[in-house]
């Protein structure tokens, strides 16, 4: 099978934090005391299983400390929430951000978890009294939740992502205007955006569409979109490490060969801007 275990606890992440964010990132730790590189973003960005997922790459290629701020199951709140996290971002000379799906945030239907914006806490008066028929205490993680609304009513759910595309928007435009002149949008996905709202609650970025990335691509610097090949994906759990019981859920992340396509991508359009 291809892919190496070395035990449980194969990889070392080295587990950090930055300026005053209790948070943990990957390490090791950069020194902020000279010019570098801010990446925010999900799980794909920190790189699970990987040793060397793109952030590391691109450090690699430009000579300069690239700092991983991803996040696992981030959304756009976990960022938000935390200004110490946000003022490292801010002063890098770029900052990337991994687009990231629209489910993991707080609004007027659901509450998620400030810091691990997947969990689910509770539905607000408004999704209850639209779906009565629905038990929330049943629920822990966002999409979970959404899939069971969506099978129980479309019609009713086109409501609840309606809400969630136009939250997705002002929050990444509110994240993105503290990066004045630094933001570097970054589409990592097996797919181009969705046209006309048909983006899916099953692959990632979840609900964000063509004219989402439309309406936030002006506040950003320079837009990369990264659409995976067929050949880098059939290579699978290659290059990744994780132990026997985490096969099923390595095997939902981009491997090793996806990663060095995105920071071929984006270490040219980062290059551009230093």
């Amino acid at each position: 099978m291809a892919y190496a275990f070395q035990g449980s606890g194969a990889l070392d992440y080295f587990p950090c934090r930055y300026g005053t964010s209790r948070l943990l990132f990957r390490g090791p730790r950069r020194a902020l005391d000279r010019p570098y590189i801010a990446v925010l973003g999900g799980t794909e960005t920190y790189g699970k299983y990987l040793a060397q997922p793109y952030p590391a790459l691109v450090e690699t290629a430009m000579g300069l400390p690239v700092v991983n701020l991803g996040c696992i199951n981030a959304g756009l709140d976990v960022y938000l929430n935390e200004p110490g996290v946000m003022e490292v971002a801010a002063e890098a000379e770029v900052t990337v951000v991994q687009i990231v799906g629209a489910h993991n945030l707080s609004n007027r239907y659901y509450a998620v978890h400030p810091r691990r914006n997947d969990r689910f806490l509770h539905a607000t008066p408004l999704l209850k009294s639209i779906y009565r028929d629905v038990d929330f205490t049943e629920f822990h993680f966002t999409r979970h939740m959404l899939t069971t609304l969506r099978a129980t009513s479309a019609e009713r759910f086109d409501l609840v992502a309606a809400e969630l595309r136009a939250v997705w928007v002002d929050r990444m435009s509110q994240l993105l205007g503290r990066l004045p002149g630094r933001g570097v949008l970054l589409w990592m996905a097996d797919h181009a955006p969705a046209q006309g709202q048909q983006a899916s609650l099953r692959s990632d970025p979840v609900l964000v569409d063509a004219g989402m990335v439309a309406a936030i691509r002006p506040k950003a610097r320079a837009y990369v979109e990264v659409v995976s090949s067929l050949q880098a994906r059939a290579q699978g759990l290659a290059g990744m490490s994780f132990g026997p019981l985490e096969a099923p859920a390595a095997a939902e992340m981009p491997g090793a060969a996806v990663h060095i396509e995105v920071a071929r991508a984006l270490t040219p359009a980062v290059s551009r801007l230093m």
